[in-house]
């Protein structure tokens, strides 16, 4: 977890260049032994601070579990409850967007997130989750 100072004017620039050197180390991380695809994220919360995850795969591909899970479930399992918004990045896949079972968890725990993709240049597309995940499933 890394957490962002709150400065105006340049705390955009320092929370854009914070996470994507927190999401870039996290993606290093990945075990990916079997797509050869590593994945990162980072999960900027509204106290300022960011968990990042990374895809963790297994043999058996349902055990598996994407990064933007795992940053959430970082981030749940520490008590947040407010995030801003999810950044996720693979070296292999310029402008890779989370998997249907990551927006149903997302659209659940951060039904206004904004989720961003990023390239290796760091050029940057912005998805509302309604956007991306039109219809989730709910019991609500």
């Amino acid at each position: 977890m890394v957490k962002i100072s709150s400065t105006s004017a340049s705390r955009k620039k320092a929370l854009s260049k914070k996470l994507v050197k927190a999401v870039k180390r996290a993606t290093k991380l990945s075990y990916a032994p079997y797509s050869k695809i590593a994945v990162g994220a980072g999960l900027y919360c509204t106290n300022g601070k960011i968990y990042t995850g990374v895809n963790i795969e297994n043999s058996s591909y349902s055990l598996t579990i994407c990064a933007e899970r795992t940053a959430l479930f970082k981030a749940i399992s520490e008590g947040e409850k407010n995030f801003h918004l999810l950044l996720v990045y693979s070296p292999q896949i310029d402008f890779i967007t989370p998997c249907g079972a990551c927006l149903q968890v997302l659209s659940e725990f951060a039904s206004d997130i904004v989720v961003v993709t990023m390239d290796r240049k760091e050029n940057f597309k912005f998805y509302p989750i309604k956007e991306l995940m039109t219809k989730p499933f709910s019991i609500r």
